[in-house]
């Protein structure tokens, strides 16, 4: 005897069906930019100097690449050290003559460019801002640890914004996530309420990860 379409098993196994259908098939597992093998999510990143492209590597890989000369120079991999300065030394006033126009910005080495770069997160991107030598020799010279910076890799990254006073020491990858948070969530011209709350995460995360530098600054003698 046939079943009726009002039969439960019928029901059952269509409202199964409905539901398999609209389950995403599970996501493809990342895998290693040099080598294809797959990598778990959390894992290193390798840095090309002259592009900036940022590649996802295998642990592997990353062995490969953690010495100074491999690939000579021209792939550096990006470190794991998070470190925030608490006693950072930069006044309101050196703050505003490097002219950044929003309270958040990163600085690295530049190999290529043979100077320190700048750069600020916006809604279009990471946007540099012209650096002379004169200020960030100042800033060396009130902060020491800026002078042991891996070229390329490792970056000054300043909170500033709507009061804050945050200053880390970062992997440039971290930077980078930074400036696609603010690009793909900024909204209208303040960037609206989620971006500034996915911002404040942000930091609130990076510090967790960090170590803390309470060395005092030295300041400039007269």
């Amino acid at each position: 005897m046939n079943a009726s379409l009002d039969s439960p098993s019928i029901q059952g196994t269509s409202t199964l069906r409905r539901f398999i259908q609209r389950v995403p098939p599970p996501p493809e597992p990342e895998q290693c930019d040099l080598c294809a093998e797959p990598i778990p999510s959390e894992h290193r990143h390798l840095l090309e100097v002259e592009t900036r492209e940022i590649r996802c590597v295998c642990r592997a890989c990353a062995l490969l690449f953690d010495s100074a000369a491999a690939s000579a120079g021209k792939s550096r991999l990006i470190p794991d050290r998070f470190l925030y300065l608490e006693s950072f030394d930069i006044s309101d006033a050196q703050w505003e003559s490097l002219r950044i126009p929003v309270g958040m910005a990163f600085f690295f080495h530049n190999t290529p460019a043979e100077r320190v770069s700048a750069f600020y997160p916006g809604p279009a991107g990471a946007t540099e801002s012209l650096l002379t030598l004169e200020t960030w020799t100042e800033l060396e010279e009130r902060n020491p640890l800026l002078r042991d910076l891996t070229p390329d890799v490792e970056a000054l990254l300043v909170n500033r914004a709507r009061g804050a006073r945050k200053y880390f020491i970062a992997p440039v990858d971290e930077c980078y996530r930074l400036v696609a948070l603010i690009r793909t969530r900024w909204r209208g011209l303040s960037g609206g309420q989620e971006v500034w709350q996915e911002i404040e995460r942000f930091f609130i995360d990076l510090q967790e990860h960090c170590s803390i530098n309470t060395a005092a600054s030295k300041s400039p003698p007269f």
